[in-house]
């Protein structure tokens, strides 16, 4: 029997990966959860991530896209004139009010990586993918500062179940740009 074309079929096996950590959390996760989400052959899962680090790198690319897609489409760091301070904040505020499931697997796979090394250099590269887009607008100290303060919110709105304050988040934020 011929192999059946299918280019999609790795972004699938991602997307379903994301969707069963999404559903069942990290321990979720298998070569064969993640096939029966996806509707592909369990084979097809280890033909493309021999490992499930591997599976979960992939995942944790995919799903740091997230908060880079929303920053970048509000044009916050284009306008050298604008209050930076008052554009992140609007922006996490959309960020966390938009696919709030979305944001917090994302978080739950980027903290991942204090237990598992090979998501490391995942976090590290949007770490720095991060800081550097902020660094459009202020010095790069600051940048990674206010990347720091942004996950701190976050993680505090995330982890308490509370409510996304944006005029706390301006306040706080004004307090690092200088």
């Amino acid at each position: 029997m011929p192999r059946r074309y299918d280019p999609d079929r790795r972004r699938r096996i991602i997307d379903a990966a994301i969707r069963v950590v999404g559903e069942k959390g990290i321990a979720g996760l298998s070569h064969r959860s993640v096939a029966a989400e996806a509707d592909v052959p369990l084979g097809s899962t280890t033909y493309h991530f021999a490992t499930l680090d591997d599976l979960l790198v992939a995942a944790l690319r995919r799903a740091t896209e997230g908060f880079a897609g929303v920053l970048d489409a509000s044009g916050v760091l284009d306008d050298a004139d604008a209050d930076l301070a008052a554009g992140l904040a609007r922006v996490l505020g959309e960020w966390l009010g938009g696919d709030r499931p979305g944001v917090e697997l994302e978080y739950e796979l980027y903290l991942a990586a204090l237990r598992r090394p090979a998501l490391r250099p995942v976090a590290a590269q949007w770490t720095e993918d991060t800081a550097e887009r902020l660094a459009a607008r202020v010095d790069p100290v600051t940048a990674r500062a206010l990347l720091a303060l942004v996950d701190g919110i976050c993680l505090q709105v995330l982890l308490t179940g509370g409510s996304y304050d944006e005029a706390y988040a301006r306040d706080v934020l004004a307090r690092v740009i200088p």
